[in-house]
């Protein structure tokens, strides 16, 4: 359901609980963000060419695991990427800056692109952290689902 159609309160009790449990990375989002997470393994083959595959930091295979165990994943990612036009990590950055609560499926979208994505094309994950869309990404969602929340409480509160 495109959360477009539904009220704040609906996004807010859809999002909440899966917003928070990204949210808890945060202090690691801050502190690694702009950095390389990743870095490249090659063995020793005895002379004979080897395989070279990225190894990510243990953190960050927890936050994506964590984000896959969520209701936030889209497979249909890609719908949001082109439907909005995103090419780069700058229009990605500029997108997450200026949703709504009414976009949480949007923003899950990109999310989705970056985690989901990052399964088969390994520099996504990189890009993710290192172009600081993951801290973006879980600093807008907690941004507005603690915006919501806080004016559903005072909206409960003066109608008492």
């Amino acid at each position: 359901m495109l959360t477009e159609n539904m009220t704040a309160a609906e996004v807010l009790e859809k999002y909440r609980d899966d917003v928070y449990r990204l949210a808890a990375y945060l202090p690691w989002l801050t502190e690694k963000s702009g950095t390389s997470v990743s870095s490249v393994y090659r063995a020793d083959g005895e002379g004979r060419p080897t395989v070279a595959f990225p190894v990510y930091d243990a953190t960050l295979l927890k936050f994506v695991k964590e984000a896959q165990a969520t209701g936030l994943m889209d497979r249909n990612y890609h719908y949001v990427m082109s439907r909005n036009r995103l090419r780069d990590a700058a229009d990605v950055r500029n997108f997450i800056s200026n949703l709504t609560i009414l976009q949480m499926d949007q923003w899950a979208g990109v999310l989705s692109y970056y985690v989901l994505g990052g399964q088969t094309k390994s520099r996504l994950w990189s890009e993710g952290m290192s172009e600081g869309i993951f801290l973006d990404l879980v600093e807008k969602a907690k941004e507005l689902i603690d915006f919501w929340t806080n004016a559903e409480v005072t909206k409960g509160e003066q109608s008492e």
